[in-house]
């Protein structure tokens, strides 16, 4: 038996005149459990005059006291043992992924993207470096950030541009089976039998639709938004001119990402240096040896086929109607895949994105050529407001309404609150039979239940 005393002092156990609370063995382990399964917590009141022990009955000798309120230091792994559950209680509640899950708001396009690092540290790393530069001390620079490669991150490359091929064959194959709606008018894409009937769009003549999309049959590039940069041979070579910006082919962003990162493929070579690149604040003094670009010669467009989405519906068959689910989860698995190794290769290696249009380079400045015709492009000269990216730039996730029957009826703009969204690719591989992934199921949504269109406004 163990006694607690939570009072200031601790008399006999004989002479103690307090409440008893029993507390359920389940909630205290070790030195605080007793024979019986259950814990006697006794409140003394008053102040400690005496040692505990004083005038305590021979019979009671044996017994621990434990004041909770005067305990040693050595004491405190029974405070840790008496919340231990509490603690393992709240572990477990943080792992239960909640019911509902909001996408990220819509950013205006009338403002700047936010900056994914705050600007208050960017500002702080800037002036460390305008104080290293004025003191002339060489920036430090580690791999990739000096030119060099990452050798741990070489097959991740392969493996994501591996897996970024199968992710266009998959689809291009589910395409011919699952049917996929695009709006003529705005960017809005559906995956079901029939477009949906709420009423979002946003294009030049919605007023005259009250909303309702005008819907197209969709392709490849509307499940899987198409994101191209530059090829650079030497990333930390002359910035692109908009002069010469047509002497640099355009390719994936996730292929030349991977280029970067040391997958080789023939017709679109990279630079690998062994020597690091030098820095003084923002100024290269060595480069790590001079070395000409190759000049430029007629590339084999077939060494990319497999990784454009580029006439992939007409490469690919369908597939037979056994390997259907095979298929799907074969693509949802790459799609994974490609994302999981796109996140990682973006922490070593510099992507860039612009603040106001989708534009991205791969590389750690961003071109010059003006190209960008977004929100207040007069004030910049047409110049892209270049900043870090996120792998949502890189590689877009293009979020569409989750459909539970695709042959039922359409959705409805009275239900709009009720219906969950899902990432296209997620969507087609899950109506072609695809296992979903538990992190899409809370922005599914998943357990509503979808009221009538009349008690859709009866509920809270």
């Amino acid at each position: 038996m163990k006694l607690a005393c939570f009072g200031y002092e601790c008399r006999s156990v004989m002479n103690v005149a307090a409440l008893c609370y029993k507390v359920p063995h389940s909630l205290t382990t070790g030195a605080m459990a007793s024979s019986s399964r259950l814990l006697m917590v006794y409140q003394c009141p008053g102040v400690h005059q005496r040692p505990h022990t004083e005038k305590l009955p021979k019979q009671s000798l044996s017994l621990s006291i434990i004041c909770w309120k005067q305990r040693q230091k050595s004491d405190r792994s029974v405070n840790e043992e008496r919340f231990s559950s509490k603690k393992s209680y709240r572990s477990v509640k943080k792992e239960v992924l909640p019911q509902n899950v909001d996408l990220p708001p819509v950013l205006p396009k009338k403002k700047k993207k936010p900056y994914p690092i705050p600007i208050t540290e960017i500002q702080r790393m800037a002036r460390a470096d305008k104080k290293l530069a004025q003191m002339g001390i060489e920036k430090a620079l580690e791999p990739p950030k000096n030119g060099i490669l990452v050798p741990e991150l070489i097959p991740v490359a392969h493996e994501v541009l591996n897996a970024w091929e199968g992710l266009i064959r998959g689809l291009a194959q589910l395409l011919h089976v699952i049917p996929v709606y695009a709006c003529s008018e705005c960017s809005e894409v559906h995956v079901a039998e029939t477009g949906h009937q709420i009423r979002n769009c946003r294009g030049s003549s919605s007023n005259k639709r009250q909303g309702l999309h005008l819907w197209v049959k969709g392709s490849i590039n509307d499940v899987i938004i198409p994101t191209e940069s530059y090829h650079l041979y030497d990333p930390f070579g002359r910035r692109i001119k908009h002069e010469t910006r047509f002497d640099y082919d355009r390719i994936p962003a996730i292929v030349e990402l991977c280029i970067q990162a040391g997958v080789d493929i023939p017709g679109y070579p990279s630079r690998r240096r062994t020597k690091p690149i030098r820095m003084i604040g923002k100024k290269i003094i060595d480069r790590g040896g001079y070395l000409e670009d190759p000049t430029p010669k007629p590339r084999d467009s077939s060494a990319l086929l497999s990784y454009d989405t580029h006439g992939a519906l007409l490469r690919f068959p369908p597939p037979p109607p056994s390997d259907l689910s095979r298929v799907a989860q074969e693509t949802m698995n790459a799609y994974e895949t490609v994302a999981k190794g796109v996140r990682k290769l973006m922490t070593k290696y510099s992507v860039k994105a612009c603040g106001y249009c989708p534009e991205v380079h791969v590389g750690p400045w961003g071109h010059n050529a003006k190209l960008c015709g977004e929100f207040k492009h007069q004030w910049r000269d047409g110049k892209h407001g270049w900043q870090d990216a996120i792998i949502d730039e890189l590689f877009p996730p293009n979020y569409v309404w989750h459909v539970r029957d695709p042959g039922g009826p359409p959705m409805r703009t009275e239900l709009k609150r009720f219906y969950g969204k899902a990432p296209a690719v997620v969507e087609v591989c899950q109506q072609a039979g695809a296992v979903v992934p538990k992190r899409y199921e809370p922005m599914m949504r998943l357990d509503i239940v979808l009221p009538d269109s009349e008690e859709a406004r009866l509920v809270a």
